[in-house]
Parts: C-alpha cells; sequence; structure tokens
C-alpha cells in the first residue's frame, strides 16, 4: 500500500472514529458492522445453538441408557412427544437430526469460524476492517435468521425434520413419509439455504480483506498461521458450500413442485407412487462433496488457533512454519476429492471405491505433519499450562486418537463392517467434534481479552472446565468405538429387540453418566465467560507476550483498531525466544520480539 493510500485510510479511521461515539444502541450493538462486535454476536449465538444441541444429545443419550423409562425432563422440554414422560421413537431421529445440524453448522462453521475470521483477520492482518463492513453485518444476520427458523422447526405441528443430519432420501423427499418428513423438514431446508448465503457472503469478504488489505510490510509467508487456516477454510467454503445448496433446493423441488431428482421406484403401503428417474446416491454424491471439505472447514480454523496458541504459551518460534502451510494447502485439496468413502456400502463400484480409499489415506500425510509439528513445538518448551494452553494439547490428542480410527473407515473394506455402527460416531465426535471445540475453547480463552476490552477469564474455574470436559469426552466417546465393533447400530431409538446387545447396556449407561457430567461442566464455562464479560479483572494490553498486531490495538475498542497510523510488519509471527549472536535477547528482558519491531539490517539502515 502507498502512503498515500495509508493516509487516506488513516483520515478515513478517524472519521469513523468520531462517527463512532454519536452510534445509537441499534448501530453499535445490534446492526454493527465493526468486525469485533460482529465476532461477539457469532460467538454468543453459538454459544447458544450449542446449548440446545448439548441439551438435545443429553436427552437422546438418557433414552439409549435407560430405553423406554419415564423421565420428568422429557415431559417437560419434549410435551406431547413424550407422554408420561416416555419419550417417542419419532421425536427421537428428530432430536438426533437437529443436534448433529446445530452442532455441524451453527456450532462448528459459523460458531467458530464466524467469531474467529471476524475477529483475528483484520486486527493480525493490520486492516481497519473487513473489506465489506456492510456484507459482513449481513452474512451475520442471514445467519441468525436461519438459526431462528431451524429452531422453529422445534414446534411445528407435525415435529422437526427427522431424517439424520445428512437428510437423505426419500425420508427428506417425501412429506408423506413420517411425521418428520413435514414442515419441520421443510424449514430445515429453508434454514440452510439461508444458512449457505451466510457462509458464502463471510466467505468471499474474509477472502478479499486477506488477499487486499495487508498493512505494509504483512507478505504472505509473515501472516500467522491463524490468517492461514481462515483463508484456506473460506476458499473451500467458496468451492463446496454451493454444491450443497443446489442438493437443498432441488429437494425443495422434489418435495414441492413433483419433480423426481432424488427418487424412483417408491412403494407407500403398497401403493406405487409415480416419481421415477431420480436417485437417491445423486443426493448423497452432492451432499458428501459438501459433507466432507465441511469436516475441513470446522477442523482448520481449530488448527490455525492451536498452532498460535501453542507457539505463544510454549515460548518457541511453531515448528516447520511452511511445512504448516503447505499442509493446510494439501489438505484443502484433498478434501475435495475424498467425499466417496461415506458411500461404500451404496453399490459403488469396487474400483472408485479403491481410488477413494486411496486418496483418503493420502490426507492422513498431510494431518500427520500438523500434528508431528505441534509436539515438536512443545518438545522442550518453556511451556505456559494456562487454560488456552491446555485446551490446545487436549485439542492435538483427540485429533490423533479420532484421526487413527479414521484410517479403519477409510479403508473400504474395513469401512463396511461397521459403518453405520457407533464406531463412526466415535471417530467423528472426538476428530471432528471434540476437536473443533477444544480449538474453539483454546481461542476464547485466548483472545478473551481482544474481544472484551481487556478484561480476562478466570484462570482457576478454566483449569476446572478444562479437566472436567478433558476426562468426560474420552469417557463418552472411547467406550463408542467398542459399541460399535460390537455392531450396535447409530440412530436406533432402542437395542431391546437385538438380546446380543443386551450385555452392552451398562457402557451406554456409563456413556450416558459421562455425558451429563460433561454437559454440567460447560455450565462453569458459561458462568466463566458471562461474569468475565462484566466483572472480569482488566489484565495487561499484551497479557500473553505474543508478536502479533492485534496486541498492538487499545483494550477499549474503536471502530477502525488502531488510532493512529496501522503498525508496519517487519518479521514473521514466531520469534519467541530470539536471541543475537551473543546469546542475549535482542529485547532486553524480553523473550519475544513483536512483528512491528524491525530487522537488524533494517535498525543498521535507520541509524545511517
Amino acid at each position: 500500500m502507498s502512503v498515500t493510500a495509508n493516509a487516506q485510510v488513516d483520515d478515513h479511521a478517524h472519521d469513523d472514529h468520531e462517527h463512532h461515539h454519536k452510534q445509537t444502541f441499534v448501530t453499535k450493538y445490534i446492526f454493527s458492522q465493526d468486525h469485533k462486535m460482529i465476532s461477539r454476536q457469532y460467538l454468543i449465538t453459538g454459544l447458544i445453538m450449542g446449548a440446545l444441541g448439548i441439551a438435545m444429545s443429553i436427552m437422546f443419550r438418557m433414552q439409549l441408557a435407560w430405553p423406554g423409562e419415564s423421565f420428568g425432563i422429557f415431559e417437560a422440554f419434549l410435551g406431547k412427544w413424550a407422554p408420561e414422560g416416555v419419550m417417542d421413537a419419532d421425536v427421537y431421529l428428530a432430536l438426533v437430526t437437529i443436534h448433529g445440524t446445530l452442532m455441524v453448522f451453527f456450532v462448528l462453521t459459523q460458531g467458530l469460524s464466524g467469531t474467529f475470521s471476524n475477529l483475528l483477520i483484520p486486527l493480525q492482518i493490520g486492516a481497519r476492517d473487513m473489506a465489506s463492513g456492510f456484507l459482513n453485518m449481513v452474512s451475520y444476520w442471514l445467519f441468525f435468521l436461519s438459526s431462528i427458523i431451524m429452531i422453529s422447526s422445534l414446534f411445528v405441528e407435525a415435529g422437526p425434520a427427522a431424517a439424520g443430519w445428512t437428510i437423505y432420501p426419500p425420508l427428506s423427499a417425501l412429506p408423506m413419509a413420517q411425521p418428520g418428513s413435514g414442515m419441520g423438514m421443510t424449514l430445515w431446508l429453508v434454514s440452510m439455504a439461508i444458512f449457505i448465503a451466510s457462509s458464502l457472503m463471510g466467505s468471499l469478504n474474509y477472502v478479499v480483506t486477506v488477499i487486499n488489505l495487508r498493512t505494509k510490510g504483512m507478505s504472505m509467508t509473515r501472516l500467522p498461521l491463524t490468517i492461514w487456516a481462515f483463508f484456506v477454510t473460506a476458499i473451500i467454503g467458496i468451492i463446496s458450500f454451493p454444491v450443497l445448496l443446489s442438493a437443498a433446493l432441488l429437494l425443495i423441488m422434489d418435495r414441492s413442485f413433483g419433480t423426481s431428482f432424488f427418487l424412483s421406484d417408491i412403494f407407500i403401503q403398497g401403493e406405487v407412487l409415480h416419481y421415477q428417474g431420480g436417485s437417491p446416491v445423486l443426493y448423497e454424491h452432492l451432499f458428501w462433496f459438501l459433507g466432507h471439505p465441511e469436516v475441513y472447514i470446522v477442523i482448520l480454523p481449530a488448527m490455525g488457533i492451536v498452532s498460535e496458541v501453542m507457539a505463544v504459551n510454549a515460548r518457541k518460534p511453531i515448528f516447520g512454519y511452511r511445512a504448516m502451510i503447505a499442509s493446510i494447502l494439501a489438505i484443502a485439496f484433498l478434501s475435495t476429492i475424498v467425499w466417496g468413502h461415506h458411500m461404500f456400502i451404496s453399490g459403488m463400484n469396487p474400483f472408485l471405491g479403491s481410488v477413494f480409499t486411496f486418496t483418503t489415506l493420502l490426507i492422513a500425510i498431510p494431518s500427520a505433519v500438523k500434528a508431528f509439528n505441534w509436539i515438536t513445538t512443545l518438545w522442550k518448551g518453556n511451556l505456559q499450562l494456562n487454560p488456552a494452553m491446555l485446551y490446545s494439547i487436549g485439542m492435538v490428542s483427540t485429533f490423533i486418537t479420532g484421526g487413527l480410527t479414521g484410517i479403519i473407515l477409510g479403508d473400504s473394506t474395513l469401512d463396511i463392517n461397521v459403518h453405520d455402527t457407533y464406531f463412526v460416531i466415535a471417530h467423528f465426535h472426538l476428530v471432528m467434534g471434540i476437536s473443533a471445540l477444544y480449538g474453539m475453547f483454546a481461542g476464547i480463552y485466548h483472545w478473551f481479552p481482544t474481544m472484551f476490552e481487556g478484561k480476562m477469564m478466570n484462570k482457576n474455574l478454566g483449569y476446572v472446565h478444562f479437566w472436567i470436559t478433558a476426562v468426560g469426552s474420552y469417557g463418552i466417546f472411547f467406550p463408542m468405538h467398542f459399541v460399535g465393533m460390537a455392531g450396535v447400530p447409530r440412530r436406533y431409538y432402542e437395542n431391546t429387540a437385538f438380546p446380543m446387545f443386551d450385555e452392552l447396556t451398562d457402557i451406554q449407561v456409563l456413556m450416558t453418566v459421562f455425558a451429563i457430567i460433561t454437559a454440567g461442566a460447560q455450565l462453569i464455562f458459561v458462568f466463566n465467560f458471562v461474569r468475565s464479560i462484566f466483572y472480569g479483572k482488566i489484565g495487561p494490553k499484551n497479557p500473553w507476550k505474543a508478536t502479533t498486531l492485534e496486541w498492538t490495538t487499545p483494550q477499549e475498542h474503536i471502530h477502525g483498531n488502531w488510532p493512529g497510523a496501522i503498525p508496519e510488519v517487519h518479521r514473521w509471527a514466531y520469534d519467541y525466544s530470539k536471541v543475537d549472536e551473543n546469546d542475549e535477547y535482542i529485547i532486553p528482558g524480553q523473550d519475544f520480539v513483536p512483528q512491528t519491531v524491525p530487522l537488524q539490517k533494517d535498525e543498521e539502515e535507520l541509524q545511517h
């Protein structure tokens, strides 16, 4: 950027700053175009959706542990769907469906990526705001609208969508198939169409901002790994989300306009329906072409956050910076050519299955590169074990343990034996769900002072939250592998019809008890989060002694981020424990060098 352009940007920022004081409550807190406020909106909305998703999981886990038992909590929350406190079979699949939808899309996609992409992209690249503040605001409000529509589907007469979170036809394409195929399913599809529009607007904004608005000296190889992760995640979303939009629109046409994209040879009570020529397998291809990149849309931001938090708290440069970037790019490419491993039992040609097996096992290489680099970053580091660091280390643990089972599921011959069993649930909850949540928690604890004017979360409550969550998560999902290998199918309301599974009921009870305890631990987090917003102690300006630009901004939020000129960047983001030729810290008494400090060569030129 030229000096003139910089001056114009700074003048504009001062105008924004003056205007900021005249803003009303509505323009400042509700219809805000400030990326920092929008990140808070995404975070709080995502946390509310997460609470609903967890509540649903507790209810269907109780049904699995104690099938047919009467619970007052069921009657209180489910009403007519739990007569005398006994859960109705129709609502069980609906709870599973909405739980999966909320957690994958509304919490882990927008709650994680929407929050931290908005917060960190302008701050870490040295920009006043997003490329388009208006588009950013519209993106959030479409997300909020889709959230409201999804929640409203819980209250329709016939019940919410009930075809699993993947919404396979014909259950999703025939309104008369079951109670959960009616209005609730239509609302699900409308909600997802709006959600995808929101996601695309956000992603385009992120990409344009990273490419065009970097401050002077911020080359692509000086970007923190967080920005690389958000940038590549946005690109994956732009490529793959429109495919799910097409699937949703075609499903709406099948449901409402008599088309037959996904239906053929359908019989209901012996009567032949007029649908012909379509294929539900076509829908599977469209869904999983988004569905597998979606796994990385969820996990890549968490990987970026963990890389940053780990380098800061190990007081070491991140190991293999360029290899980490290469692995992010490799994961992005490979994630778009592995979707078929979700469809090994769909009648796929065995040769095509072998191709998908090969590409699936190939994606383990860049994933392993990241895991080894994280471990090497920790090796002999001066570890600061605060809650953010604990969650980062926990994320590496769950990513490795969950990823190992992915090798089994990625092999077509092995996958057939455990497909659609609890083994699959154990795998993706560890490798994607828990790992991404750990990344989200690490980000919240680490950047809470940036989000909320320098206030700090309570560290001791953070420790309690981490240890109960870490033990509880493994307590829920580790035994699930063995239940799955025993053949217990997923999405079944109860397994009492299969005597061979009776001896596994105690394991279901154990997992449910862990689930209830882990859900309770999240109340500690919510208390800490809300209390810290209002009563948290003000910490130092750079509490973690980090090198990146977001810690150079004033603690009180201004629209424009920096009151004067935007700082220039002279070095990469990971100069920790940096010493000169005399083995002394470059900045005396300080084991890190901010990105804004000139390189030695520049310092010499300045002196001359």
